[in-house]
């Protein structure tokens, strides 16, 4: 009996390879929907056993900030994306100029890296922000304040600032010392901006690709505890429709005009214009790539903001970003006072006790204030979903007794 020869495998398709420059959460994050969809990631971390490190195997540890690194890793990549702003301008425009698509690219990305330049584009595109201007002295910032409603006013390193860090708001301008001290420390300009007396936060994410098809998500309500993003409700409780609308609108034609690719998040403030009495919305901040205000979305949306950046990215038709469900409410967990020990240990109670609750960890040490994960609750009763999310965010940080229920 003659021998069967092994059958030939057929040829697979490659997929491109993307690279990602930062080993945070949202790289982490990434990895998931990456693995279902069969793409390879090529990370560049920080330092090693960083968050995403933990779970990208290919992956080099080197700083961002060095061109050489950049090319050694990005080679032979069809797209390098980023878990952060923060690489400079003049080094993806030579990755650009090395072939390497840089998504977003830097003529985007300059507006999420300098609020400066963001504002003045913003501005000249006649989008709703605060008031504003480059401060170079105190004086200049009681001049600010004086031709408007007065102090307190915000004052902002145009560069480097994440998550409260870079801001302060000063009653006078004796205290705008330490905001001038960081920027000259750090080579960067102050902007200032006024003290809006909004009526809360809201967020609003949209995906686009370089071909121009873009997916607008539910607009959001947040909650800032610190500065950091605290709580997400998807969509905003009451939110006038009109004013989601234009929420979203704005936030497609900032991804248009500038050349977003990927994820953009629009954080604004909802307010009230003071001519008028009616409900209008100031834009906060932008951020060009997956957003904590976006990680309802995860378990929340048909398709989450994470997909649907890596699908933009490689200009792949994007996924649905409507809701599953009513609502869903994502909470931060943040490293609290109390000694938790291992975050693992808060399973058996947060599992037990609600079997729907979703929770993504980062893989990182516990400390006071530090983002270390997030949970996600959904259902129909906003109530009930928020008590959910809440009291298991709180178990997972230490401030629930064994007796809670």
């Amino acid at each position: 009996m003659s021998e069967v020869p092994p059958a030939t495998p057929s040829p697979q398709p490659t997929a491109p390879t993307l690279a990602v420059i930062g080993g945070g959460q949202l790289a982490r994050m990434l990895a998931q929907p990456a693995i279902a969809l069969g793409l390879p990631l090529r990370l560049l971390a920080e330092a090693p056993g960083v968050s995403a490190a933990q779970v990208v195997v290919d992956h080099t540890v080197g700083d961002y900030r060095d061109l050489a690194t950049l090319r050694a890793v990005t080679h032979g990549c069809a797209v390098v994306t980023f878990d952060h702003e923060h690489v400079p301008t003049e080094h993806l425009r030579a990755l650009e100029a090395d072939g390497v698509a840089c998504r977003p690219g830097p003529d985007a990305l300059v507006h999420a890296q300098d609020k400066a330049v963001m504002r003045a584009r913003l501005s000249a595109m006649g989008i709703p922000c605060p008031r504003h201007a480059v401060v170079a002295t105190p004086d200049d910032v009681a001049r600010f304040a004086a031709e408007g409603d007065g102090f307190p006013v915000v004052l902002k390193t145009t560069r480097g600032g994440y998550d409260g860090k870079g801001v302060w708001v000063v009653g006078s301008a004796g205290e705008a010392s330490e905001a001038f001290a960081a920027a000259d420390a750090a080579g960067v300009e102050v902007l200032a901006e006024e003290k809006v007396a909004f009526t809360r936060e809201l967020s609003a994410l949209v995906a686009r690709s370089p071909s121009g098809q873009a997916a607008a998500y539910p607009v959001v309500q947040t909650t800032q505890l610190d500065g950091i993003c605290h709580e997400v409700i998807a969509p905003a409780p009451d939110l006038d429709p009109q004013l989601a609308h234009e929420a979203q609108q704005i936030a497609l034609r900032v991804a248009a005009e500038l050349g977003v690719t990927g994820i953009l998040a629009v954080e604004l403030f909802e307010t009230v214009d003071p001519t008028t009495g009616a409900g209008r919305v100031l834009v906060n901040e932008l951020a060009m790539r997956p957003h904590n205000t976006g990680h309802w979305s995860q378990d929340g949306a048909v398709t989450s903001q994470f997909e649907n950046h890596l699908r933009a990215v490689l200009d792949l038709p994007l996924g649905d970003p409507r809701p599953r469900e009513r609502w869903t409410v994502m909470v931060n967990i943040l490293g609290g006072e109390a000694e938790v020990g291992s975050l693992y240990a808060g399973y058996p109670h947060a599992f037990a006790r609600d079997p729907r609750l979703r929770v993504h960890l980062y893989g990182k040490d516990v400390r006071p204030g530090r983002k270390v994960g997030h949970v996600n609750a959904y259902g129909d009763d906003l109530d009930e979903v928020l008590d959910r999310a809440r009291h298991a965010a709180a178990w997972f940080r230490g401030d629930l007794g064994e007796d809670s229920e």
